[in-house]
């Protein structure tokens, strides 16, 4: 896996809206799309999840279940990602099954991604790099980060945080294979063009 991994901010905008730069970041060349979502009723949450994962089928790219487990479950998302709260990798794969793709959020700790993978992850994830609204104030991890888990572990590297086009490059030459991207598209006018620019990035940074 390599690319952008948009995930989706349902927090602040309408969920038409959220649908209709999902289609766009998607026909953009998205590796892969979360579905977060921290406020909607359970019933609301696995309407949108089917909506969302009808159009990542059309478009042959993973929805991904962003700390619900059983949502993941009931509608047989492609994978969940669990944070420091969610049930272990270990018990994700006993519920979801061999071909689920589980990842996990590991912040700032390679020692984390060690165990993680042990459990049985299939990618790990680190930040936040730069200032976000997504996640809590907390102590910011460096590149170099990424460059131990890239010499360290064989699994796909996510880096989260505050991610855009113009401070993307140092992640990726650290050794990040995917970019966790949720203001600089969901808030953009034109995700499309935002997605130009990541796309160049990457094949920048081959």
């Amino acid at each position: 896996m390599r690319g952008v991994y948009a995930i989706t901010d349902c927090s602040n905008l309408p969920f038409g809206t959220v649908l209709e730069k999902c289609r766009v970041i998607l026909e953009g060349g998205a590796t892969a799309l979360q579905y977060r979502d921290k406020n909607s009723s359970e019933e609301t949450r696995r309407e949108r999840a089917l909506t969302l994962q009808a159009l990542c089928r059309r478009h042959n790219a993973p929805l991904i279940v962003n700390d619900d487990l059983e949502l993941a479950a009931a509608i047989g998302a492609d994978g969940v990602h669990l944070g420091a709260d969610d049930p272990s990798c270990r018990s994700a794969r006993t519920r979801l099954g061999a071909q689920t793709l589980i990842g996990v959020s590991c912040y700032g700790s390679v020692d984390a991604a060690h165990a993680a993978v042990a459990d049985g992850a299939d990618y790990v994830a680190f930040g936040a790099f730069y200032t976000t609204g997504t996640k809590l104030p907390g102590a910011r991890p460096q590149p170099d980060l990424l460059r131990q888990a890239k010499a360290e572990l064989h699994v796909p590297i996510v880096a989260i945080g505050g991610i855009t086009p113009d401070n993307a490059g140092a992640l990726l030459a650290a050794g990040a294979d995917l970019l966790a991207v949720v203001a600089a598209l969901y808030s953009a006018s034109d995700p499309a063009e935002v997605m130009r620019r990541f796309n160049r990035l990457f094949a920048e940074n081959r």
